[in-house]
């Protein structure tokens, strides 16, 4: 029965995967599509502040993410169940790429709205330190074989990088800063509001799909290394 029921969430779990494959691009390009038709060139930016678009949902995006790294991360330290450790590891993967994708879409955004591709400006530094954390915490993980330590060491770093994020999100009103305020449908004038929810919609669902589909992948991995422990020890015990 249980062997029954397991392969029945592992086919559920497959048609999810699948349906999610072929939605992600799919809602994307109809987000930014819709985006791009209904809303005019900006008075001062014109088209250039259909980046918009692209670099607020990726940002909101990347500190969700962190958000699952925190929670995943508390939740390891708590039941020592090795699910949480790789859940906020693949979290944290997508999370740093969705980094990387802001802070380049932000310099594009400020080549032509400052004159220069970067500034240390503290929304810009605090955002580049909080890739470097997490970049940081997929290198440790390469750094020991031990499950455990690996685990232990990667929650600790994952909660204390994941605090960095309200500082990236309150930066640009704590200090004196070039960057504009936190953009979101209340700060946005109203041509241009339900095109960055269409986007926040679309990259929540791209943001589902990857971790997912990482957390899966991750899942093999373990279960082939332990299957690989297994016969190495079948086989220095037979040899014995």
């Amino acid at each position: 029965m249980e062997a029954t029921d397991r392969q029945t969430t592992t086919v559920t779990h497959g048609r999810g995967m699948t349906i999610l494959a072929w939605t992600w691009p799919l809602v994307l390009l109809a987000a930014q599509a819709y985006a791009f038709s209904v809303s005019p060139p900006d008075r001062d930016m014109g088209h250039l502040q259909k980046i918009m678009y692209v670099h607020v949902p990726a940002a909101w995006s990347a500190f969700m993410a962190f958000f699952v790294v925190f929670a995943a991360s508390i939740a390891y330290l708590w039941r020592r169940d090795d699910r949480h450790d790789l859940l906020a590891a693949s979290a944290a993967e997508v999370g740093a790429v969705l980094t990387a994708l802001t802070l380049v879409l932000g310099s594009i955004w400020g080549r032509p709205t400052w004159g220069v591709w970067w500034t240390w400006d503290a929304r810009l530094t605090s955002t580049a330190v909080l890739l470097l954390i997490f970049v940081g915490y997929l290198a440790l993980r390469s750094f020991t074989e031990d499950q455990e330590r690996r685990a232990k060491w990667s929650a600790a770093v994952g909660i204390l990088g994941a605090l960095n994020v309200p500082i990236v999100y309150m930066s640009v009103r704590w200090w004196r800063t070039l960057h504009q305020v936190q953009s979101s449908p209340s700060t946005v004038d109203s041509p241009y509001v339900w095109g960055l929810r269409a986007n926040a919609v679309a990259f929540l669902i791209v943001l589902i799909y990857f971790i997912r589909a990482r957390y899966s992948a991750a899942l093999v991995e373990r279960d082939a290394e332990r299957r690989m422990d297994a016969a190495a020890l079948a086989a220095g015990g037979g040899s014995a």
